[in-house]
């Protein structure tokens, strides 16, 4: 593991951050993963940071027995992007107008992508979404297996009583395939780059 991959990796993750703040300021839907985990807790009672711990290391462990076997962005991922995250909805203020809160979704998708790609591409490890999508390729591709995953969430999530939005649907159908389109076009963002096996 070069220098290059843990900045790469700490770099892309804060990116991720932001771009994941930004779909949360534009209050029109979270990502399937969170609306998952949103759901489960609504469901169960149990805090947001605890689904959040046992869906996590389950995904984790279930791509760890196909193959992919967690790494330094397993952990960095969600502690970088947490941090990110939390810092910047405390400072930042949400959007009064839709066609404002709009502009901050779209905007948002760009820097998703980058992020994901991003730290992925640094072959440091996968994070819990992004390490389940990536136990299925092969056979089924990154951009489908993450599309499905994210969309599978959502729909557990709105059927335990979490909300969805434009957002969700969003990541859900343009999230995948703009990662692996960016990880095709630059070598830097090679989603399959360097990634641990077993």
């Amino acid at each position: 593991m070069s220098i290059r991959s843990v900045v790469q990796l700490f770099v892309a993750c804060g990116v991720l951050g932001v771009g994941v703040a930004m779909l949360l300021t534009a209050a029109l839907g979270s990502d399937g993963y969170s609306t998952m985990i949103n759901g489960i807790s609504i469901a169960s009672g149990l805090p947001f940071v605890v689904v959040n711990v046992v869906v996590g290391a389950a995904l984790v462990a279930m791509a760890w027995l196909r193959g992919k076997r967690p790494g330094l962005g397993t952990i960095v991922q969600p502690v970088v992007v947490g941090w990110v995250i939390s810092g910047l909805l405390a400072v930042v203020e949400p959007p009064s107008g839709l066609v404002a809160r709009l502009a901050l979704m779209l905007a948002a998708l760009p820097v998703l992508t980058i992020g994901v790609a991003g730290y992925l591409g640094s072959g440091t490890g996968a994070g819990p979404t992004e390490a389940a999508a990536l136990a299925w390729d092969p056979p089924v591709p990154f951009r489908w297996s993450y599309s499905i995953l994210q969309g599978g969430g959502a729909l557990l999530g709105w059927a335990l009583g979490a909300a969805i939005g434009p957002g969700t649907v969003l990541v859900i159908f343009l999230l995948g395939p703009a990662v692996d389109a960016l990880a095709r076009w630059v070598p830097l963002f090679n989603v399959h780059a360097g990634q641990p096996q077993r």
